[in-house]
């Protein structure tokens, strides 16, 4: 887990800053008819909308919507406008404190430029932003792919996504500087994938960020991570995935690394090549410890 999530778990474990600042929370709720094919959700960083219940067609998130009344379970399409966020990191219903919050889109989640997606959280690693105790945990799901292109920054955390992962582009820069709902922090913006059980191939390419990582994946297809520069040296670690095709790691700055994560290399059932190939040798923990490859063949 890198610095910068242990700086947003230890804040948001106050008590959850997205809920302490809400006044007051307009809620979307699932239509009674089926003759809608398309709602939208709206909100700001002070008093986002919430999603909750079923949804039978496509939902466009505009601003700041949170899933944190209970599930949100989307038909269609989730699609997140320009400059929007969603935040699906909550384990309780806040109205009641009972229950269970989590997100399910049936098909595809379309993160657009500057938009942001918060996505599953868990004990230990991404602490829900209502967990106090540090034992609770909300599964995301998607039916389909999840395509960012030019996003502000993407989490995802003990989730399921059936398709693709693509992240192309965006960020928030390496000047480490922080911009929208990450202001929240504060915390520059970055993007990290976790724990996760991912049925198709990953792309994660050209991000220009703070700080980026993909830690101890399930991942059925390939993985290619490739030209992401990250101002924070601490960035770009690329650990304990289970790969089942091929592994490419090429023209990242930093180059992939063990970092401070005390994490052990990728097992990949193809090649591996780059910086995350079966023959490199990295110090780990630290440059006093012993080597280790970063990749090592499954099986």
């Amino acid at each position: 887990m890198s610095r910068l999530t242990k700086a947003l778990v230890s804040i948001f474990g106050l008590g959850g800053v997205l809920a302490a600042l809400v006044v007051a929370v307009p809620t979307v709720a699932a239509s009674a008819s089926g003759a809608v094919t398309t709602q939208t959700c709206t909100g700001t960083i002070g008093a986002p909308g919430v999603l909750t219940g079923a949804f039978p067609g496509n939902v466009i998130v505009k601003g700041v919507c949170e899933v944190n009344a209970g599930q949100a379970i989307v038909a269609g399409n989730l699609n997140i406008a320009p400059g929007g966020a969603v935040v699906a990191a909550f384990a309780l219903n806040d109205q009641t404190q009972s229950g269970f919050s989590s997100l399910t889109v049936k098909k595809n989640v379309v993160v657009s430029r500057g938009a942001a997606l918060v996505l599953g959280c868990e004990a230990n690693f991404f602490t829900c932003l209502d967990d106090k105790s540090n034992t609770l945990q909300s599964r995301g799901t998607i039916g389909g792919s999840l395509l960012a292109s030019q996003p502000l920054g993407v989490l995802v955390h003990n989730s399921t996504i059936s398709g693709v992962v693509v992240e192309n582009g965006g960020g928030g820069g390496t000047s480490c500087k922080p911009a929208g709902i990450f202001k929240l922090i504060p915390s520059p913006p970055f993007s990290d994938y976790e724990d996760n059980i991912l049925g198709d191939s990953v792309s994660v390419t050209q991000v220009h960020s703070c700080w980026l990582g993909l830690l101890r994946n399930s991942v059925h297809g390939t993985l290619t991570f490739s030209s992401n520069k990250m101002g924070d040296p601490d960035a770009n670690e690329v650990l304990h995935n289970y790969v089942n095709r091929s592994l490419t790691c090429q023209g990242n700055v930093p180059a992939v690394q063990y970092g401070d994560s005390g994490s052990s290399p990728n097992a990949v059932n193809g090649s591996a090549s780059g910086q995350c190939s079966f023959s490199r040798l990295m110090p780990n923990p630290s440059p006093n410890g012993p080597l280790t490859p970063i990749s090592v063949r499954a099986g």
